[in-house]
């Protein structure tokens, strides 16, 4: 694989970039780098890390794709020339599971049609090996504004799409019209995307009164949900978790 821009010679940050002192990325941000090549790894590492970012690294498509898949990072950096799982195999992946995570693909394939196929799969943004350090921090932090600025007025999960300020609901690009509770429903299993969540928390938060043993109207508006998300081969992301409650995410 061709080399990075700078070698990684020592702990500090890579040689002839300097950090930004004006712009730092959010404290909590998380990146993933799914690469196999150590330099480039340490590298990248050090130079986002100096930035202010958590960096977790994959070596592997295989384990790259587990952490990908995982819903813990707020942008990938992702190679496409990788062992066991290529790189647009996971990126195909990550488009399906978590359609809103931006992918930034870091790669020695500089063709307009390497380039082109990328962007189409889902990628975010594409960078060439070999690269300028500060130009990846610049991208990665331009797609985590885009990020912030949409999440204050969308949710995505599982292909599901919903306009905070429009109450517009889409899953796969087709609109979905719910009523009132069935939308407040959703929107709290989305902003809970992944997590096993109880009735009587979803009740609570809902319908904004304490669980009463009696009722049912939790299982019933799922129910509506579900039939209302789901078609026929392609059933709504939304399972129950027996004897608990509900969990809106991917098969596990």
């Amino acid at each position: 694989m061709a080399k990075a821009a700078a070698s990684a010679g020592s702990d500090s940050a890579p040689a002839g970039w300097e950090a930004d002192p004006e712009e730092k990325p959010p404290p909590a941000a998380r990146v993933l780098l799914i690469e196999d090549e150590p330099g480039i790894v340490d590298f990248v590492r050090r130079g986002l890390e100096a930035e202010g970012f958590t960096v977790e690294a994959a070596l592997d498509g295989i384990e790259g794709e587990r952490l990908a898949l995982s819903g813990s990072f707020e942008a990938i950096v992702l190679d496409l020339m990788l062992p066991g799982r290529s790189g647009l195999e996971i990126l195909a992946s990550v488009r399906s599971a978590s359609p809103s995570v931006p992918v930034i693909v870091l790669t020695a394939r500089g063709e307009i049609s390497d380039r082109v196929t990328g962007l189409d799969a889902g990628a975010v943004d594409y960078l060439v090996k070999p690269f300028s350090m500060a130009e990846l921090v610049a991208r990665v932090r331009a797609q985590l504004r885009v990020l912030a600025q949409a999440s204050a007025s969308t949710l995505h999960a599982e292909g599901i799409e919903v306009d905070l300020l429009t109450r517009r609901v889409q899953r796969g690009g087709r609109p979905v019209v719910l009523s009132t509770t069935e939308f407040e429903l959703l929107v709290y299993l989305l902003r809970h995307h992944g997590q096993v969540l109880t009735r009587e928390q979803i009740l609570g938060s809902v319908w904004g009164y304490q669980h009463d043993p009696a009722t049912n109207v939790v299982d019933v508006y799922i129910g509506y949900l579900r039939r209302k998300l789901g078609r026929r081969g392609d059933p709504a992301p939304i399972f129950t978790m027996r004897s608990v409650g509900y969990r809106l995410g991917s098969v596990s």
